[in-house]
């Protein structure tokens, strides 16, 4: 598909949609500027209302403003992100796999949890373990209503918190939880042994994996054990008793850390659509056609530029699995929270805003690089048949899971068809680095000097 057809299909589109008499969000005006022409001989000016009604038909705004959050509530969330005092056995933080020098990820196909050694690309385990899927970024979860890859915390169309707790994540604590599934974000991993909680060697570990209860009131003890930490949650939260707290208090808070140092929304792409031409380059401006005119933005817009949805786009499966399908290192994704037949291998659509600082990509990370995975949407079944797990770290090479026609036969139809050329792919990626704020690249001051436990910073 050269540019002309391109340009052809958007103009299809935005004649359909000036001819639809229904509601639809409004483009901002753009400021004037002087009249410029692109290298097809058409006026910039045209092509970049294109582009803002094209957004506007899928729905492509700007991040909300997220709530204003008091600064002793963002002290507290922020010293338990870091802090190590929440594992087992105190040699891992959450902050840890969301490393604020990595983009909030940790530049891993799979990460390397409780028992590692390092940070970041080269971060290991002594005994060669991997957590089943790849730690996705920390930015804009506010915007977010399923978290994680299978959506396991989320909140539904009538403002209910599903988790995997169940009824152990009580009302009085769900009350606690202020900013939406995002306040619920710190109240899993902990108990996950692989994660963070371990197999042996602390208190917790003794637990049973399904006693959330238990993990969560042994965490309360230890933090309360520590003066600094009690001093810190009574002044989060005035006017309550650190005495008559409860976990989701500790996960309330670091939701909110996130919330208010992690929504980035300063991007060229969000300064287009303010109404500012010149924000974007010729080659993203036309890379912005391109997305909005085929097949991406049905699952990529929004505010996130994700549809909040779960799809199977036939990525394929490496490393240790979730204990599903033959073997046990499938991993069947949504399926594991519905039990619907029909969510088998779908995963939560990754929302692409700082997207290219926070690779490698796919729900176990099995494509390393950017443009891969951009063209990996290009006919996605050859490209799973003829994956090279080459690109991965040396201790994963060899994991590669045989369920290709499994996930192929239930690809999402969405997918069906797409052929890139190189070009377009290259137009893709220009649209994608639009999308990243500056500030997502130098988040280093995020971490604490020291954290109330006294236990090491990862940095």
């Amino acid at each position: 598909m050269d540019r002309r057809s391109t340009r052809t299909i958007a103009a299809a589109l935005v004649a359909a949609l000036a001819a639809c008499d229904a509601p639809r969000p409004v483009a901002p005006a753009a400021p004037p500027i002087a009249a410029s022409r692109d290298r097809d001989g058409g006026d910039a000016d045209t092509l970049a209302r294109t582009v803002r009604l094209l957004a506007a038909a899928r729905g492509i705004v700007p991040l909300p403003q997220p709530p204003r959050i008091p600064p002793a509530l963002v002290r507290l969330g922020r010293a338990l992100a870091f802090d190590r005092i929440l594992s087992g056995n105190r040699d891992i933080a959450c902050m840890t796999c969301h490393a604020a020098s990595y983009a909030t990820g940790d530049g891993k196909s799979l990460s390397i949890g409780q028992g590692g050694v390092g940070l970041g690309p080269t971060r290991y385990h002594p005994k060669g373990i991997f957590i089943p899927r790849n730690a996705p970024p920390l930015f804009n979860l506010f915007g977010m209503k399923h978290l994680f890859w299978d959506g396991r915390v989320e909140v539904d169309s009538q403002g209910h918190l599903h988790t995997p707790a169940g009824a152990q994540l009580t009302p009085q604590m769900a009350r606690v939880l202020r900013y939406g599934p995002v306040s619920a974000i710190g109240m899993f991993p902990v108990t996950v042994r692989a994660e963070m909680r371990g197999d042996g060697g602390n208190e917790l570990a003794a637990l049973g994996d399904d006693d959330y209860t238990g993990i969560w009131n042994g965490l309360m003890k230890r933090l309360g054990r520590i003066p600094e930490y009690r001093a810190m949650f009574e002044a989060a939260y005035p006017g309550e008793r650190f005495d008559r707290m409860n976990f989701a208090y500790a996960s309330n808070a670091i939701g909110a850390f996130i919330v208010d140092q992690l929504t980035l929304e300063d991007t060229p792409w969000d300064g287009f659509l303010a109404g500012h031409d010149d924000a974007l380059s010729p080659r993203q401006l036309q890379g912005a056609e391109t997305f909005l005119t085929l097949k991406c933005s049905l699952c990529h817009n929004g505010a996130t530029l994700s549809d909040q949805q779960f799809h199977d786009v036939a990525v394929a499966q490496i490393g240790p699995g979730e204990g599903d399908g033959v073997g046990g290192h499938d991993d069947f994704g949504r399926f594991r929270v519905t039990h619907n037949q029909d969510d088998l291998y779908r995963f939560r659509t990754t929302p692409l805003r700082n997207v290219e600082l926070t690779g490698p990509y796919g729900h176990d990370g099995a494509i390393v690089d950017l443009r891969s995975f951009i063209a990996h949407y290009s006919e996605s079944d050859v490209k799973l048949t003829s994956y090279d797990p080459s690109q991965l770290e040396p201790l994963l090479r060899n994991t590669l899971v045989q369920n290709e026609s499994q996930v192929i036969a239930a690809r999402d139809t969405l997918i069906l068809g797409v052929v890139l050329t190189d070009d377009l792919v290259s137009k893709l990626v220009d649209y994608m680095s639009a999308l990243t704020d500056p500030r997502a690249a130098h988040l280093d001051r995020l971490a604490p000097v020291r954290v109330p436990s006294g236990l090491p910073v990862d940095r």
